[in-house]
């Protein structure tokens, strides 16, 4: 059990830091847990017969600064264990509540584009909200704007922290960097005007949801190693399309960096048979299966470092590469 004390100004008195992990995401809370120091917090997932769950955490969490890890991706029940968690939590009489969501669900949904559509990621941070959170830490939302949809401060974390020291690595003499859509311009600049290379767009047409029917690149693309950048890969139908024109547009070698690993359907299927020399990931979401293509980076150090400065009262900016 990890017990972490420290001061608490606006009480004037000592807190204990607790971190607990949802069922989800243990794979990763333990690497968040081991670089914050200690171990995670007792706490059981019970199932009845039916699928119906509920939380009991096993120790007292009264007066605690507690923290609750877990990502919301497919199934459901990983949202709703969440919800429960943080519940549990405020029932218990904990102090202060983080909801840590690595992968914040639905957040592909944060506008109506058609009639009678909900906004749903609204609608989670609503239930959030409701079950008693008082703050969510994340990383890389589909949409920044998605912040503004929560009334509780929101720690917003940028995988440029991850991806930026793996590319230092590497040779980026002939590297240029592409965004699959024009909706992820802006993440594929930062990308481009941190290495001081240049930008390339690829613009997408869909005739229906996870089918990309064309892609057009703007760009001088000859000879160049590309880097298409994006916060999620699903179906993977998008990369492959985009790699395949960069390709045919004379382009050396494509590669794509995502933070969240969704890989649904057929995703592995086709990033095997498409273009793509390397994808590169984190570990926000578990992979399904192993693949030579993909390369997996960790977010647990980022993580355990924001959750630090959340409860000693620094800044977490302090943590973004810009």
């Amino acid at each position: 059990m990890l017990r972490t004390k420290f001061y608490h100004a606006q009480y004037s008195q000592i807190m204990e830091v607790k971190l607990f992990s949802g069922s989800g995401s243990n794979y990763l809370a333990e690497k968040i847990i081991h670089h914050y120091g200690g171990a995670p917090g007792d706490i059981k997932l019970h199932k009845f017969s039916d699928g119906e769950m509920q939380i009991e955490i096993c120790e007292s969490v009264r007066g605690a600064y507690t923290f609750l890890i877990q990502s919301t991706f497919a199934p459901t029940d990983n949202l709703m264990e969440l919800l429960l968690m943080i519940d549990t939590a405020k029932r218990a009489s904990a102090s202060y509540i983080t909801a840590v969501i690595p992968y914040f669900g639905y957040a592909r949904q944060d506008r109506k584009d058609k009639a009678r559509v909900p906004i749903s990621a609204k609608l989670i941070a609503n239930l959030l909200e409701a079950a008693g959170a008082d703050r969510v830490m994340t990383l890389d939302f589909h949409a920044d704007q998605i912040q503004g949809f929560f009334d509780i401060p929101v720690d917003h974390l940028k995988s440029n922290a991850i991806f930026i020291p793996y590319l230092k690595k590497r040779d980026l003499s002939k590297v240029k960097f592409a965004s699959p859509d024009v909706g992820g311009v802006k993440r594929a600049r930062m990308f481009a005007k941190y290495f001081g290379k240049d930008l390339v767009i690829c613009d997408k047409r869909r005739e229906r949801a996870n089918e990309v029917a064309e892609i057009i690149v703007i760009g001088d693309v000859k000879g160049a190693d590309i880097i298409l950048v994006d916060d999620i890969v699903d179906t993977a139908g998008t990369l492959c399309k985009a790699a395949d024109g960069l390709m045919e547009k004379g382009a050396a070698s494509v590669r794509a960096m995502c933070t969240h690993p969704v890989l649904s359907g057929k995703a592995y299927e086709n990033i095997e048979k498409s273009k793509i020399s390397e994808l590169i990931v984190t570990d926000t979401i578990p992979l399904k299966k192993r693949s030579d293509k993909i390369s997996v980076l960790s977010v647990a150090k980022l993580f355990s470092r924001a959750i630090r400065n959340t409860h000693e009262h620094r800044s977490i900016s302090a943590l973004f590469i810009e």
